[in-house]
């Protein structure tokens, strides 16, 4: 039996809207005002979602509860089977000790604070989200930041904004991934959207640390560095998402940025070396050990692997064997159950429910088919190897809880129609849309902490949206991509991985007063920069 999508249930298209608004509205009190852990966060709005669903949409309770259960077997495959193979291989770096190397082959290149910001927050930090995502490369790079001596607040405030750039294409192109599952667009001109759109932030953000650490003259001491910085980075960046796809500008970006930066710091260095002012004499004087080129290469392996295995899984002809062998599942009770109908759809559509296993050629089988390449030459046997991917599971219990919840929250969403019927609302605001998209996206990391969960909250909406108003669903789609990383620097999730990792626990809110300007400066560019794709430089949308 087929059930038809209302989008006015309560007769009223602003209290409709109202409704349709509740589980982004409790996640969005729970999250920014009672910090409430994102695991019952996430809970709390998708019981919530499935009941407004059930009792305002009058969506039948088995297909409110198929389309929640389909969500959240999204959120475990093949989401978070990225998330827990990507943060394995890093744990079994540490484990093995070949990430304290990695931290000091970096910092041994230069001892200028200024330029040590730029290669770990900026550009390692880039390569950390990349591959894992979801918290990781601010914890990591602020805790290196403050073991070289920088002051706590500097280090996790400078982790915060340098990891704008990345985001959109965080965790092996999870957040892009995730955008074109929720909204049915071709996966690959969303990521050359955004790739459109990061780069010209990539260029400037090396900059921004740089002048926000140590003041504007300061910063002009290394210009030069900066600019190899941001435009190796942004190069790569948008070579990558527009003939590669979402899977690897991070990692490559990251990695062609570190090789400019320190073949360019070989023969160039500042007038002065520059540390802050209150640093101890003692914490500048730290001795780096100095490695051969062996030593630095296998412990780099990993990650040489990781982007290896991630390239070889991303070529088309490999792809189309691989993916031969997955496991496709027309779900029953939701799969052409739910009927879209005008103005939502041009002519009335029964919405398909398909759950794709591509269990071989997942991006996180690549990671897991790394992770086992990387315990040979690293020397772990199978027993720790075991051992260590226990460990990181129990490490991840809490996200195994809040990626189902929220992509749960985002397919009952958009089956039951409330997506349709938020974007119907903004369709409101016109012309301005374009400009109101950034802020949507930003709006959604803003309380989920996540590029990737913002997609899959508003990602239908925006495209639902767009729709309404005349304005490219990709480039709406992207917008909320790319306006979200400007939310990340303020998330309460990410700040409390920042405060945790640079022992600010208790300051959240002088870390959040440290970004905050900066979040909705950025935003505003991204929204300006939306608006300009969307009715005058309109041949930069694939």
């Amino acid at each position: 039996m087929t059930w038809t999508q209302i989008y006015d249930p309560m007769g009223n298209l602003a209290l409709s809207a109202f409704m349709a608004a509740i589980p982004m509205i409790i996640i969005f009190y729970l999250l920014a005002i009672r910090r409430t852990p994102g695991q019952i966060a996430g809970a709390a709005a998708v019981t919530s979602a499935v009941l407004v669903a059930i009792l305002v949409y009058k969506m039948p309770v088995a297909t409110a509860l198929t389309a929640t259960g389909m969500g959240a077997m999204y959120g475990v495959f093949p989401i978070f089977w990225i998330v827990i193979t990507a943060i394995f291989i890093y744990n079994m770096t540490v484990e093995t000790g070949q990430f304290e190397i990695i931290k000091n082959s970096i910092a041994s290149i230069t001892d200028d604070r200024r330029l040590q910001a730029l290669l770990i927050a900026f550009a390692f930090g880039a390569f950390l989200e990349g591959a894992a995502g979801f918290g990781t490369p601010v914890a990591i790079s602020a805790g290196m930041l403050v073991g070289l001596g920088f002051n706590p607040l500097y280090a996790a405030g400078l982790c915060l904004i340098a990891n704008t750039a990345p985001v959109a294409f965080g965790g092996i192109g999870i957040p892009i991934i995730v955008a074109g599952q929720v909204t049915g667009l071709d996966t690959m001109k969303i990521s050359q959207m955004v790739g459109r759109q990061l780069p010209f932030l990539s260029v400037i953000i090396p900059i921004w640390l740089v002048v926000l650490m140590s003041g504007w003259k300061s910063a002009m001491e290394v210009l030069p560095a900066c600019l190899v910085a941001g435009i190796s980075f942004a190069t790569v960046q948008y070579l990558s998402s527009n003939f590669i796809g979402p899977e690897l500008p991070d990692i490559l970006s990251a990695l062609a940025t570190i090789v400019a930066l320190t073949v360019f710091l070989r023969s160039w260095k500042p007038a002065k070396i520059w540390r802050f002012a209150d640093e101890k004499a003692a914490a500048t004087a730290t001795k780096i050990p100095v490695y051969s080129l062996g030593t630095i290469i296998k412990a780099w392996s990993p990650f040489i692997v990781l982007t290896v295995m991630v390239i070889l899984w991303g070529l088309k002809p490999i792809q189309a064997v691989i993916d031969a062998v997955s496991l496709k599942i027309l779900v029953p009770g939701l799969d052409k159950a739910v009927m879209q109908v005008a103005p939502i759809a041009k002519q009335s559509t029964a919405m398909a429910a398909l759950y794709k296993v591509n269990w071989l050629s997942a991006a996180g089988t690549a990671l897991f088919i790394a992770s086992i390449i990387s315990a040979a030459i690293l020397g772990v046997g199978l027993s720790r190897f075991c051992n260590i991917f226990v460990k990181t599971f129990k490490q991840l219990t809490k996200p195994l809880i809040t990626i189902p919840c929220v992509l749960g929250l985002a397919y009952v969403m958009n089956y039951s129609g409330m997506s349709s019927t938020l974007g119907l609302f903004l369709a409101g605001t016109g012309s301005f849309f374009p400009f109101f998209s950034a802020f949507l996206g930003w709006l959604g990391v803003f309380l989920t902490g996540s590029d990737t969960s913002a997609n899959a909250l508003f990602g239908n909406l925006q495209a639902v949206t767009a729709q309404q108003v005349g304005m490219d669903p990709v480039l709406a789609v992207a917008a909320n991509s790319s306006g979200g990383v400007t939310g990340k620097m303020i998330s309460p999730q990410s700040i409390a991985v920042a405060t945790a990792a640079t022992g600010l626990v208790g300051k959240e809110g002088d870390l959040f007063n440290f970004t905050v300007l900066h979040s909705l400066t950025l935003a505003v560019m991204v929204g300006l920069m939306t608006y300009a794709q969307a009715y005058i430089l309109t041949w930069m949308i694939p």
